[in-house]
């Protein structure tokens, strides 16, 4: 038997926001500068789409008005902060009922950004990964 290291993911379910080019995704600023996406944890008995929900209300004062039935990107990454050492993303697509947020310290700006411009901001790692993932969907 083979004697791994054990492994704990952080599930976090993220929003992907698109304009209406499609091009472009919202990344929300937190108030360390790092770039991220709208959403977060998945809790204990939580559905994801609720998770979704209420994550983006906690953080941006924002009701979403449109979640789709299913994720659209997947992706697993390291995390460098915080109590576990990855995190698996689990992408939906949504929509919300304005862009007029409530800030607090997870959301201090917005901005609809390519995925070129976000590998050139400072963000989380797991936004590298998708902004690369975003990237390569469109080729």
């Amino acid at each position: 038997m083979l004697n791994l290291p054990q492994c704990h993911y952080r599930i976090s379910i993220k929003g992907l926001l698109l304009d209406e080019t499609r091009t472009k995704f919202l990344i929300t600023q937190e108030d360390n500068g790092k770039w991220c996406l709208p959403g977060g944890g998945l809790e204990h008995d939580e559905e994801p789409r609720g998770a979704l929900r209420r994550e983006v209300k906690e953080e941006m004062g924002i009701e979403v008005t449109w979640i789709a039935e299913a994720p659209c990107f997947f992706l697993a990454c390291e995390n460098k902060s915080g109590e576990y050492e990855w995190v698996a993303n689990v992408f939906y697509e949504i929509k919300v009922e304005h862009l007029n947020f409530t800030p607090s310290d997870e959301c201090v700006a917005v901005h609809f950004a390519t995925a070129e411009e976000v590998l050139s901001l400072p963000a989380r790692p797991a936004v590298y990964k998708f902004a690369k993932l975003f990237k390569n969907s469109k080729n």
